[in-house]
């Protein structure tokens, strides 16, 4: 059986759709699986075991370009036996329609109908969860999902590990602790840069070093949290934001001993490395999209305003992150870590 999955657009969904490779490998063991998705996510996808081939998707978010999807769907014609379709966009069902792929598979959405021949009817109290609504694809109409739900879990090689190690001059003599202190979703997902450092800080006192990742748009972010801490502590953190690749800064990041992270794609990521992970979260809920780990800690207020789900905080006080102490991550690192920290 071949399967075309036709892929999300952000990097944490893109880690939670392995949930659905999963359950197709479950009860198809031979299929095959291939994923449309945009060049970016490749490296999450080859460290994917259940994926044979990630397919580029040239087309920017939002693009119609109807040409070039005819164009792409017509080059896959007849290699496929069913397409499973993530987002619920209209756009997202064409390139399977033009290629003729006889069972078209996703949520009902954008007046999607003849586009898509199996078409479901979402029940978001059934299904809170986004991997949920992932996993459900893979399945008949109305089928029970089983228990436990399969977990994320990407594959890293040593070889390309090392080289990325190597490239960037670092060492693993000491602890590793990651911070992930950006978020592409807005200002109301990102904790307070004073805070981070103050958690930077009291691991590197106890002997760690810190390593920040993040996209080029973090990179600010992160020579702010290093600039607040003091010569000679300082020189124990290096700030990797923009400055790696993806594949580069998951390779990186599996080397971590502990991660501090916003609700974030590397949050995401994190917990598909299984590394023990303490989740911030402040406008967003780990109600829907949660870190899939064993070794996890989320860490809110939960005030009275959040989850707003809002990009800028409607009050302009961010109060759901700023009054999030330091304390409180530095007591999550502890219990997951086995290594108890005081700020200092």
């Amino acid at each position: 059986m071949r399967i075309l999955i036709v892929g999300p657009s952000w990097v944490g969904d893109m880690v939670m759709a392995q949930t659905l490779f999963q359950c197709l490998k479950q009860r198809h063991p031979q299929c095959e699986i291939d994923v449309l998705a945009p060049e970016w996510s490749r490296p999450i996808l080859e460290r994917m075991p259940e994926v044979r081939t990630a397919l580029s998707f040239p087309l920017g978010h939002g693009a119609l370009e109807l040409a070039t999807r005819r164009r792409i769907g017509r080059s896959l014609k007849g290699q496929y036996d069913q397409a499973i379709l993530l987002p619920n966009s209209l756009k997202s069902a064409l390139v399977p329609f033009f290629a003729g792929i006889p069972k078209r598979t996703g949520w009902r959405g954008e007046y999607r109908y003849g586009l898509l021949n199996d078409v479901r009817t979402l029940d978001k109290q059934r299904y809170p969860l986004m991997i949920e609504r992932f996993m459900a694809l893979a399945y008949d109409k109305g089928a029970e999902l089983p228990r436990p739900y399969p977990q994320p879990s990407l594959q890293i090689q040593p070889a390309s590990r090392d080289a990325a190690l190597a490239k960037f001059g670092l060492s693993l003599d000491r602890p590793v602790l990651a911070l992930c202190p950006g978020a592409e979703f807005g200002e109301s997902k990102r904790w307070p840069s004073e805070h981070y450092a103050k958690v930077a800080e009291a691991r590197i006192r106890e002997g760690w070093q810190v390593w920040l990742f993040g996209s080029k748009n973090d990179h600010a972010v992160g020579e702010s949290i290093r600039e607040r801490l003091i010569p000679g502590l300082r020189e124990e953190s290096v700030n990797l934001s923009g400055g790696t690749s993806l594949a580069e800064a998951i390779d990186l990041l599996s080397c971590a001993d502990s991660v501090v992270s916003n609700d974030s794609g590397l949050m995401h990521v994190a917990a598909a490395l299984n590394r023990p992970l303490v989740a911030v979260y402040g406008s967003t809920s780990p109600g829907f999209t949660p870190p899939l780990a064993d070794q996890v800690e989320v860490v809110r207020l939960g005030i009275e305003c959040s989850p707003c789900f809002d990009r800028t905080c409607r009050f302009g006080h961010y109060n759901c992150l700023r009054l999030l102490e330091p304390e409180s991550v530095l007591q999550a690192l502890g219990r997951i870590s086995g290594t108890p920290v005081e700020v200092s």
